[in-house]
């Protein structure tokens, strides 16, 4: 591994620490998303304070911190598989800033975009089969399960030499979802449309 590569890895982790949400939060002067609704600092906890353009804020500055440093690796000719380190490190940031003591989000939009740079196409996939899984089962994290599980696949037969790289990112959003896979399983994970219902929309 070479030093452009490490300094890119630590380069991808402190942007990715920066909070899109909290920060978004303040300059709307909305509650501390990391104590609101689900706790979850992310577009989807911030839209249930009825704010949709906050949201979609925090929504494209997340999926930026993932596009922006596997974007520039791509360009410096970086490898496959010191590119998930990026993206892995981008979505670490995100799950565990350092400018916001330790405390961050699933990982879910830094991961798409992340994935951004491999093609339109393969993000077609992706966005298609989260929003079926949603309107098939109505859970927000099993619908990122599904995708996290599918996104391998959808890459090996797109775009062969990323497979293992998108395979790990994809294990690190999995690992990331384990509160929800438990509650999942007993039956706790309220739906998303249901969330929405107690959080009434200004």
């Amino acid at each position: 591994m070479t030093a452009l590569t490490l300094f890119m890895i630590m380069l991808a982790y402190l942007g990715g620490s920066i909070s899109s949400a909290v920060l978004i939060s303040r300059l709307y002067r909305l509650p501390d998303p990391r104590t609101h609704g689900s706790g979850n600092p992310g577009a989807t906890n911030v839209l249930r304070t009825g704010h949709r353009s906050a949201a979609v804020w925090v929504l494209l500055l997340d999926i930026l911190k993932g596009t922006l440093p596997v974007y520039l690796g791509w360009l410096l000719g970086i490898s496959p598989l010191y590119l998930a380190f990026i993206a892995m490190a981008a979505c670490l940031g995100h799950m565990f800033p350092l400018f916001f003591h330790f405390r961050g989000g699933k990982g879910v939009a830094t991961a798409l975009g992340a994935l951004l740079p491999l093609g339109m196409d393969l993000t077609g996939l992706l966005l298609l089969t989260w929003l079926l899984s949603l309107g098939l089962f109505g859970y927000s994290s099993l619908a990122s399960l599904i995708t996290a599980l599918f996104a391998p696949l959808f890459v090996y037969f797109i775009k062969p030499e990323y497979t293992l790289a998108v395979a790990l990112l994809s294990c690190l959003i999995i690992l990331r979802h384990h509160r929800n896979i438990s509650r999942l399983y007993r039956h706790q994970e309220p739906p998303l449309l249901e969330r929405f219902k107690r959080h009434k929309p200004d």
